[in-house]
């Protein structure tokens, strides 16, 4: 029997589809039979079973043929889910080869089957999730290319700050999306590792020739043999966990910035429009930031999930109770909200709708005050820095109350035209040149992002 993946409302929103496809109940079942035929083939190899029983055992090891809601009623009793598919496993073997059934799970214990079958799967999300980083990545280069000169008003503490350019802001969700692919590629050695320890760790079961299957088991998986078995140390599955953390919260900036730059009082940057996306169910002149509100809805849930994850770190002796199970959805869970959000990402990216007119009447909203610095800075060459600051702060205080451009104020301020021309104050107060290195930093980022690539 097989089942579709995803069965909630809300998946298509919020989760990539192919990744709920790792995490579904075939995808799960599927791993863990993955891992026991491989158990066969490697113990055969070293000669624990006879060749023939491995043909028997890898046919069965098809999740299509198991009933997942039987599986599911037997975990309840069992408590976890390799028990009851093992037992399972034993019997589709047996009804066509009962001398096969016999060298089944040899040596395993659940945990391995559970543990190296989520292994499996997570080599699987990583894989989905690497791609969809290296899709969002080139799209935000490109971006930021585009409006590395492009200016719009800096914001600190939600107000208007001195210029900054479009391309700067892309390039910092830009640079925030290659940390996070170093951190995926760094910590691979660590996370993709085969799980086989018996009933405490020791192989015991297998005696002289645990090793030798530990190995080939390995090896069978594609995986490497960490140094010893890890039942109870869960830093592995934990660090992955922790930088989709990373991701979903460097996302959630993405959401946000985009979301507040939609916002009718900015009307800068827009998500890509298309038929009914974004409306209201009363309001027909709605546009509402539907993906961002994604990628912020992803960046508020994971962080929970993640606690969860570390919070069941401390797990008692060779086994954990309770603690281990806490993990059993956490995990998948995190990967299908970071796959979702980062779905929305890459279309947020590729589809960006830029108002630059609005950008530069936005930087003008202020009359020329959120130059004040500009002035400032050079003034203070001349006559001192508290001389210039005081006289910049009293003119922008005159400028509001007087509702005046700076540009004028500063022009009847006679200690200000002993210092500058008018050319100079122009010079001074337009925002395209007062962008600092906000090109540089593009061209950073990029660069970096190009090296990664590469």
């Amino acid at each position: 029997m097989t089942q579709r993946p995803g069965n909630q409302l809300f998946d298509a929103y919020f989760t990539a589809r192919d990744m709920r496809e790792v995490f579904c109940d075939q995808g799960r079942v599927q791993a863990m039979l993955d891992f026991e035929a491989a158990l066969a083939r490697a113990e055969a190899r070293v000669g624990l079973i006879p060749s023939s029983a491995v043909a028997p055992i890898a046919a069965a090891c098809d999740a299509g043929l198991y009933d997942f809601a039987a599986l599911g009623e037997a975990i309840a009793t069992a408590g976890n889910s390799a028990i009851p598919l093992v037992k399972a496993l034993g019997k589709q073997i047996a009804s066509s080869d009962a001398e096969a059934e016999r060298y089944v799970h040899l040596g395993a214990t659940s945990q391995d089957v559970m543990d190296s079958g989520l292994v499996l799967q997570l080599r699987q999300a990583l894989a989905l999730i690497e791609n969809q980083l290296a899709q969002l990545a080139d799209s935000l280069a490109a971006q930021a290319q585009r409006f590395a000169a492009t200016p719009l008003a800096g914001r600190t503490w939600l107000q208007h700050a001195t210029p900054v350019t479009l391309g700067m802001k892309i390039a910092g969700w830009l640079g925030a999306v290659t940390r996070s692919r170093q951190r995926l590629q760094q910590l691979k050695p660590r996370l993709l590792v085969l799980q086989f320890g018996g009933a405490s760790g020791t192989l015991a079961a297998l005696g002289e020739q645990a090793l030798p299957i530990a190995e080939a088991l390995a090896e069978e998986l594609q995986l490497t043999l960490p140094e010893q078995p890890w039942h109870a140390q869960r830093d592995r599955i934990v660090e992955f966990g922790a930088v989709l953390g990373l991701i979903a919260g460097s996302l959630g900036k993405f959401g946000r910035d985009i979301s507040l730059l939609m916002q009718t009082e900015a009307a800068e940057v827009f998500e890509p429009a298309a038929p009914g996306k974004g409306g209201s169910s009363t309001m027909p002149h709605k546009r509402n930031p539907v993906g961002a509100a994604v990628l912020i809805g992803a960046a508020t849930r994971v962080p929970g999930l993640v606690s969860t994850l570390f919070s069941a770190m401390p797990q008692e002796h060779e086994r954990s109770l309770g603690l281990w199970h806490a993990e059993w959805e956490t995990l998948p869970e995190i990967c299908c909200l970071v796959s979702g959000s980062l779905q929305q990402a890459r279309l947020l990216a590729d589809g960006l709708e830029v108002d630059a007119a609005r950008m530069a009447r936005n930087l003008e909203l202020t009359q020329g005050l959120v130059l004040a610095e500009a002035v400032s800075i050079v003034l203070a060459q001349r006559v001192g820095r508290d001389t210039a600051h005081h006289l910049l702060e009293q003119c922008c205080k005159r400028a509001v109350a007087e509702q005046r451009h700076l540009r004028a104020v500063l022009a009847d301020e006679p200690q200000v035209t002993a210092e500058l021309s008018g050319a100079e104050l122009d010079d001074l107060l337009n925002p395209a040149h007062y962008l600092g290195q906000a090109q540089v930093w593009v061209e950073r980022a990029v660069a970096e992002h190009n090296a990664l690539t590469v």
